[in-house]
């Protein structure tokens, strides 16, 4: 009678990390993390060794600093008597400012001229490949000296709004002034009540959203469409009005005025910051526009034509049938252009706009002469910038997955 036996469990050995399939790319990446780890420990201890020897030592003290210079374009509250810290913080802001805006601005320029890159018009169809081919294959500083040159001399001086016939006027109700030296713009002030203000704002915002999300549902669950147009822009006004009467109006503003040789009061958005944000906008949206472009390109032709033959318009087409489609494709490389754009606000220092590498990895720097430990926390907040705008955009990416049973 023949019996079965369990096989024979052969004893490990040391041969068994590069000969047994199983253990050998273990290995090789162990072996791989303690070149890696050897390597940084030598230049790190290379790195200190000299310093010693030289009598220097890592230390951020310098933050505490005073700065002892002034910074254009202060979000926050800033003087020259405050610290090198508070100056990096300033310069942090403005990097988020204008990356912020960039990404939404060169968002729409691109979705707008992707989707018209596609369109029957001739015309319309060779415009757009005009200006992406042109754009894109340009670098981005030359676009940011040209829009900011074109700004300086384009836009009127502050004593041309001077006087009894000025050759100059304010904007919108005598609101905004718009000159060489930047953009002025009324200012809030808040009061007292305006927390309930900016509330009812904030659920102005929610309520939109969810209109828009039900609107979509009963679309897709029941074929009933409604508008959203008009409701949402009455969600966006009317209830902020409304509690502005009722409470009195306590948001109010402040507007600038012309006093001396330039403009007080308001909110000053100098022209450095407009032609940075406007050159990085055009430049990434030509390249947005063909990650648009690629993305409605992968979408089946026959979708087309099956909503067409549904009698759907082409706006809709795009928006309800299209586009969400191919969102799929478009987003993973929408993140790298994102990333683009707050790496290349590094560029501002060139028409004076002091970012965080104007401010730490500039002025400081320099004044300090701490060049290893402010370059480190120079790349520690554009890595922090960097991987959490890949984390938000991931999980926007995840939504937007086909979702398998």
């Amino acid at each position: 009678m023949t019996t079965l036996a369990d096989p024979h469990k052969e004893s490990f050995r040391l041969s068994m990390l590069l000969n047994d399939t199983r253990y050998r790319s273990l290995t090789f990446q162990f072996i791989a993390l303690v070149a890696i780890i050897a390597t940084m420990a030598f230049i790190g201890g290379n790195l200190v060794r000299n310093l010693a020897e030289a009598g220097l030592n890592i230390s951020y003290d310098f933050l505490g600093a005073q700065a002892g210079y002034d910074i254009n374009q202060r979000p926050i509250s800033y003087d020259s008597q405050d610290t090198h810290g508070r100056a990096a913080m300033v310069g942090l802001l403005n990097t988020l400012i204008v990356a912020f805006l960039g990404c939404i601005t060169a968002t729409i320029i691109g979705v707008i001229a992707g989707v018209l890159r596609l369109s029957p018009n001739w015309l319309v169809r060779k415009i757009m490949a005009f200006y992406v081919e042109i754009f894109r294959n340009v670098p981005v500083l030359i676009w940011i000296l040209i829009i900011f040159s074109i700004m300086i001399n384009a836009a009127p001086a502050p004593n041309a709004f001077r006087g009894d016939e000025p050759t100059a006027s304010m904007w919108l109700f005598d609101s905004i002034a718009v000159t060489n030296r930047g953009v002025y713009l009324p200012k809030p002030i808040w009061g007292a009540g305006s927390l309930l203000v900016v509330g009812v704002f904030i659920a102005s915002i929610i309520g939109i959203f969810l209109f828009r999300r039900y609107a979509r549902k009963q679309l897709f669950d029941h074929g009933r469409l409604i508008p959203t147009f008009w409701p949402s822009l009455a969600l966006f006004f009317i209830p902020v009005i409304l509690a502005q009467l009722v409470l009195g109006t306590p948001v109010s503003l402040e507007y600038p005025a012309l006093k001396g040789f330039n403009f007080r009061g308001g909110i000053t958005i100098l022209g450095s910051l407009i032609a940075l944000w406007f050159a990085l906008s055009i430049y990434t949206g030509a390249f947005i526009a063909e990650n648009v472009r690629a993305g409605i390109l992968a979408v089946s032709k026959g979708q087309t034509e099956a909503a067409g033959a549904l009698g759907l318009r082409p706006g809709r087409i795009m928006n309800l049938v299209v586009l969400p489609q191919a969102l799929r494709v478009i987003i993973p490389p929408l993140i790298s252009q994102y990333l683009n754009i707050t790496k290349n606000s590094s560029l501002a220092i060139a028409v004076g706009y002091m970012d965080l590498t104007g401010t730490l990895g500039g002025i400081t720097l320099l004044q300090t002469g701490r060049a290893i430990e402010s370059v480190l926390l120079l790349m520690l907040f554009y890595l922090i910038i960097s991987l959490s705008i890949s984390f938000i955009m991931n999980i926007y990416n995840n939504t937007m997955k086909l979702k398998e049973r």
